[in-house]
């Protein structure tokens, strides 16, 4: 009888799973048109004291968009002070939409990737998953791989579509 042998798992490949540098924290909303006077007007003695009392734990280990969903005119300095109260807080908090902080917050866990381990490395990109990664995550992980790999490969380990091969 003949054996028969795994030629995937002897190949050498690793494979990444983008989903697996997901934000983990929750991704909640900081929506400036409440603290404004009719919604409409930032009155900055109002809007100090305003965030003054404001609960901020409520933000605790949570990822924050900052945004205003009024047709306002918001000062700079205004996003900033809010931006002082959130960051003792807050696990992360940036200016946007939930989906552009979620964005920005992956993008910076993709960043925080030690190339190193890679370095001379046959690696396949999981291709499918249950949330989808994007392109900009794709874009990312090959722009920080390419320089160290031996190769880089998309799809999944028994069935890849070349992406890069050092020459």
């Amino acid at each position: 009888m003949e054996e028969i042998v795994n030629k995937v798992a002897q190949s050498g490949l690793l494979t990444i799973d983008l989903e697996d540098y997901y934000p983990k924290e929750e991704t909640v909303e900081f929506d400036m048109k409440q603290h404004l006077f009719m919604e409409m007007i930032l009155k900055e003695k109002d809007f100090r004291a305003a965030l003054q009392t404001w609960d901020w734990e409520q933000y605790r280990n949570k990822n924050v968009a900052i945004f205003c969903s009024a047709d306002a005119v918001i000062p700079f300095w205004a996003y900033m002070l809010v931006m002082t109260y959130l960051e003792p807080v807050a696990n992360f908090a940036a200016f946007g939409s939930k989906e552009d902080v979620f964005k920005v917050q992956f993008m910076k866990n993709l960043a925080a990737i030690d190339v190193n381990e890679y370095a001379d490395k046959r690696i396949v990109i999981k291709g499918c998953g249950d949330k989808g990664a994007g392109e900009a995550a794709y874009v990312e992980i090959t722009r920080l791989l390419r320089p160290v790999v031996k190769s880089l490969m998309y799809g999944e380990p028994c069935s890849t579509v070349p992406i890069y091969k050092k020459k």
